[in-house]
């Protein structure tokens, strides 16, 4: 074949990502779904357009280039510095997490399908991993609970090293019959030298980007590329499979470090990556034999099904018991867990070297794993939004500017009731005050329109001015409103002294001053005892507005309600008239209903009124 018929390869699967794309964007279902289809539409089985083959051991190179730069995307969007509150639950979802799947998915399939052990295994290691080529866009594209979003990424870098190298070690136990000091060498070995290469590439490349001002953000795209390939060969040459490995601590260390450059290699490795990806999913999905896939029959969508309602919730609970997420996080976690590009191309190639040793097993390999990587695919694509509405783990994203003690308490509540909280404040001190309780921050001025968009202003729900500067909020304010069209009921700012009220009203932006309020709030306490309780709830508690949207609960008297013991409602609002919450009133649909409850109980309440 001549080069340019490997051209028109190229730009067939190029075109085709790109219509992937727009109707990625147009139905908001990720992305992968389409390759997945337009790669198997365009291969052999189908309309022949496409027939990776003629790659020959090509295709497992452009493979591994991809995978390696993938991974390290995903690597260079984590920030351990400030998701330390999820760490603990991120390692156990990658590591008792892995092998519970493992197990358990070993046994299911060594007992519906009745095949040989080893195999079953090998297939058991192969899908321990969730795919962050899938979840990576999902979670961005759906905009979940930040704490959620991580958790899911981090496992997905980790645990598709985790998953290669189990997966490698059970090859070898099939064609070499590794057993006892020689399997934990195996294992130890490849761990030690994937780790060691990322940490020293991680950081020369910190040292190289510090370097001196004769680095320019080209120049940084192209080293960083090179380490990233230079770093998978050469783990890969020292321990075989051990690269994923390298390149995800490699990615991780370069996304935690402060490094001149970040956003432009953030940036580079965006297209990159969805080049890439492009091009691997639909030569994969294109080598796909539907021979395969029917020779396992039903009983290999029972083991699907199994590994996504019965195996993945034990793994994600089993990982989680002693963490502090909410079942509703939980079972979101445990509905995201799609396979992706890694088990499927791993797959293809162990099944090409089992072919060539004349060791049975290889199509029902490839078979089972694409059979999985199909089904978790289409499923997480197009149920993810609505699970993730009906769990309600899309929470608001609240910008808070001023890391004070105010902008400190208002973030710790957002954080608590699970909101997205982005804090944006220019003192060092401060920054890492709120970085070690988990609070994610923007060290910058605040008045920068580049450092408000790094902070997430485009997608904010909220922006709230909090500063002891009342030039500083009141400049955020109208930067938020002219330059990001926030409305007015989207921007709330705190004002220091009481004479420059009336500037932010002027301006119809909805402001506070805690000297008029601590002096309106001290003059109802005094002969009105009741107040105080009220007060006190913002300790443990809190006071809040739910819309009524739950069918079941339109149309019932408020004591016909079963709400928490320790909650209370107070006012409802219906069009624009008010009234006082009292057990007779009936509740209507779209009634806003103001609650105050201790601990949890207002959240539960609001989620009996609008689930």
């Amino acid at each position: 074949m001549d080069s340019i018929f490997f051209l028109e390869i190229v730009v067939s699967v190029l075109f085709m990502s790109m219509v992937a794309q727009t109707l990625s964007k147009h139905f908001k279902v990720p992305i992968i779904m389409f390759l997945l289809l337009e790669g198997i539409l365009a291969g052999p089985e189908v309309l022949n357009i496409i027939d990776p083959s003629i790659f020959g051991d090509g295709l497992t190179a452009i493979v591994s280039l991809s995978v390696a730069v993938i991974v390290f995307d995903g690597g260079l969007h984590i920030d351990i510095k400030s998701i330390r509150a999820i760490q603990k639950t991120a390692f156990k979802l990658t590591t008792i997490g892995v092998l519970i799947t493992f197990a358990c998915t070993t046994l299911i399939t060594y007992f519906i399908l009745g095949v040989e052990f080893k195999l079953a295994a090998l297939f058991g290691s192969l899908v321990a991993a969730t795919g962050p080529t899938v979840i990576t866009p999902l979670v961005r594209n759906i905009h979940v609970n930040h704490k959620v979003g991580k958790i899911l990424e981090i496992e997905g870098v980790f645990n598709d090293a985790a998953s290669v190298i189990l997966a490698a070690f059970m090859f070898e136990w099939i064609v070499s019959q590794l057993d006892g000091f020689s399997a934990v060498f195996f294992i130890l070995l490849r761990l030690i030298i994937g780790i060691t290469i990322g940490v020293v590439s991680g950081n020369i490349l910190k040292r190289f980007l510090s370097s001196g001002s004769l680095v320019t953000d080209q120049t940084a795209r192209f080293f960083t590329l090179t380490l990233v390939v230079f770093s998978y060969v050469l783990s890969e040459l020292l321990g075989n499979e051990s690269g994923i490995l390298a390149v995800a601590v490699f990615g991780i260390i370069t996304g935690t470090s402060n490094i001149p450059h970040k956003n432009a290699l953030k940036e580079f490795k965006a297209d990159l990556v969805m080049m890439m990806l492009s091009i691997i999913f639909i030569l994969l999905a294109a080598m796909l034999k539907f021979e395969y896939i029917i020779g396992i029959g039903v009983k290999g969508i029972i083991v699907v099904l199994l590994l996504i309602f019965l195996v993945r919730p034990l793994a994600v609970f089993g990982s989680t018991v002693n963490s502090h997420m909410r079942t509703n996080e939980k079972l979101f976690i445990s509905f995201i867990g799609p396979r992706g590009v890694v088990p499927a191309s791993i797959a293809t190639y162990f099944a090409l070297k089992l072919d060539s040793m004349n060791i049975l097993g290889g199509q029902m390999l490839v078979g089972l794993v694409f059979l999985t990587v199909i089904i978790t695919v289409i499923m997480t694509g197009t149920l993810a939004r609505r699970v993730a509405n009906l769990l309600g783990v899309i929470p608001m994203e609240i910008l808070i500017i001023g890391g004070g003690e105010v902008g400190k308490i208002l973030a710790e509540r957002f954080e608590k009731r699970g909101e997205n909280v982005v804090v944006v404040d220019n003192s060092e001190e401060m920054c890492q005050r709120l970085l070690k309780q988990g609070i994610r921050v923007v060290h910058g001025d605040a008045e920068d329109i580049n450092v408000l968009k790094e902070a997430g202003i485009e997608k904010a729900k909220y922006v709230v001015a909090t500063t002891d500067q009342d030039n500083t909020n009141l400049l955020v304010s109208q930067i938020a409103k002219s330059k990001f069209n926030l409305k007015e009921d989207q921007i709330v700012a705190r004002v220091n002294n009481v004479e420059n009220l009336h500037a932010f009203w002027d301006l119809s932006i909805r402001s506070m001053s805690p000297q008029m309020t601590t002096a309106l709030v001290l003059d109802n306490m005094v002969g009105k005892p009741s107040m105080f309780s009220m007060c006190e709830v913002g300790e443990e508690g809190e006071i809040l507005e739910a819309r009524v949207t739950n069918p079941k609960v339109a149309g019932k008297a408020i004591k016909e309600l079963n709400l928490p013991e320790n909650s209370l409602l107070l006012m409802i609002r219906r069009g624009d008239k008010s009234y006082i919450a009292n057990g007779n009133l009936v509740l209507e649909y779209d009634d806003l209903v103001t609650v105050i409850g201790e601990d949890d109980a207002a959240r539960e309440v609001a989620d009996i009124l609008n689930r």
